[in-house]
């Protein structure tokens, strides 16, 4: 409880970089960066004792191809010393090397990788140590564990760098709606790769506002549905109009990538998770009340405002177990701080959980997000934030927010 108060107390004294509402924990340190990225991943393990993350020398500027990381973890009941699992030549700032638990394992990890030409992934067993590797990287796991999706980290690194791996140039770079790139299944199993829909297929379905001079498509942002029938993915595009920008729908697709339907049509879908297998929260635009969040319910038009006034700006939003409690962050605002905060779904209430300073050289391809992640039992929060000095991993405990009543 000491190194508890003691670093809660250096939060509330570094006022001008973290004000901290619940006890915050820093569990990595320098002189190395840590970071783990994406909200939507498992990062701990089933018993919320060990929280994954990546570990690097350097910061802001783009990947190379000879950059290599370091996989590991951190165990929050031993000091929170950090266990070397591997390595990898496959990452980006966002959302690093797609490392998570696999659901339901208690020791086994995934993570891509480059090798020999080809991005592949990584299952590793964190008390044994046996390790298998997969001929295809992934990008979400099935919550049974049984398959994945992923997509053209080739052409995303072309299209959105920071979100793409570098060291293997897109061979479709030149063509706008490929036919043999899109999302592809892959069985954990054996390995096997199937692709489910391609970009062309998503590009030949129209879209209401018509596609811009020169248009040219991938995807983006994949995430299977709880009950395993269905997935959701971000279909983009750049063309004139968008000029450095981009446009966007939402689809869903059967695990068989058939029946495909347009979830929001309306061109500016951002941050999304699943609430359900039905009902899908997501930052859009929608005529009734314009940018903010909504509750989509898939195959229908049924679309609902979520707080409009409480979560009034884009963040990287998850639902805590149990569904009552939405845990978000958001951008950096005029004096840099982003801001983590629960919403209370069952009450109405917005409860802050602190404001993290991210120093201006965190911009763009490398910038920070805090990109808030949940433990299994939804006591703990870990965030990557760079106010102390450099990007760490932040423990914030929720515990005694989320018991109320």
């Amino acid at each position: 409880m000491h190194r508890r108060r003691l670093l809660t107390t250096l939060a509330a004294a570094t006022a001008s970089r973290a004000h901290a509402a619940v006890p915050v924990l820093a569990i990595t340190r320098g002189p190395n960066f840590h970071w783990f990225g994406y909200y939507d991943k498992l990062e701990f393990d089933l018993g919320s004792r060990y929280v994954l993350g990546m570990e690097t020398t350097f910061e802001h500027r783009s990947p190379k191809p000879d950059d290599i990381i370091r996989i590991g973890m951190v165990d929050t009941q031993d000091s929170d010393r950090w266990i070397e699992l591997g390595d990898t030549r496959a990452w980006n700032w966002q959302q690093g090397s797609m490392l998570q638990w696999i659901p339901g394992s208690r020791s086994d990890v995934i993570w891509n990788d480059r090798q020999d030409g080809d991005f592949v992934s990584h299952i590793l067993d964190v008390k044994t140590g046996r390790r298998r590797t997969i001929p295809s990287p992934i990008y979400t796991l099935s919550p049974d564990a049984k398959w994945a999706i992923t997509c053209d980290f080739r052409r995303l690194n072309d299209c959105r760098p920071g979100y793409g791996y570098a060291g293997i140039p897109d061979p479709g770079k030149d063509v706008p709606a490929p036919d043999n790139s899109g999302v592809w299944k892959v069985d954990l199993a054996t390995g096997k790769k199937t692709l489910l829909v391609s970009i062309a297929d998503a590009a030949r379905i129209p879209y209401t506002g018509g596609y811009s001079q020169g248009a040219k498509h991938w995807f983006n942002h994949l995430l299977i549905a709880p009950d395993c029938k269905r997935f959701i993915f971000l279909h983009r595009w750049r063309g004139e109009k968008e000029g450095a920008g981009f446009s966007t729908r939402l689809f869903t697709a059967s695990a068989e990538g058939k029946d495909l339907f347009v979830l929001d049509p309306a061109g500016k879908t951002s941050h999304f998770i699943w609430r359900d297998a039905h009902t899908v929260l997501a930052w859009a635009w929608h005529k009734s009340h314009g940018d903010k969040f909504y509750l989509f319910h898939d195959r229908t038009d049924k679309v609902e405002v979520v707080a409009p006034d409480l979560m009034p700006v884009n963040g990287h939003c998850s639902y805590l177990p149990g569904n009552r409690w939405i845990l978000n962050d958001t951008y950096p605002d005029r004096e840099r701080f982003q801001h983590v905060y629960l919403y209370d779904a069952k009450t109405h209430t917005r409860l802050p959980l602190g404001d993290f300073h991210s120093p201006r050289q965190y911009t763009g391809e490398w910038r920070c997000d805090t990109h808030p992640r949940f433990s299994p039992d939804g006591r703990k929060v870990v965030i990557d934030s760079p106010h102390n000095g450099g990007r760490q991993l932040y423990l914030l405990e929720i515990s005694s927010l989320v018991n109320t009543a």
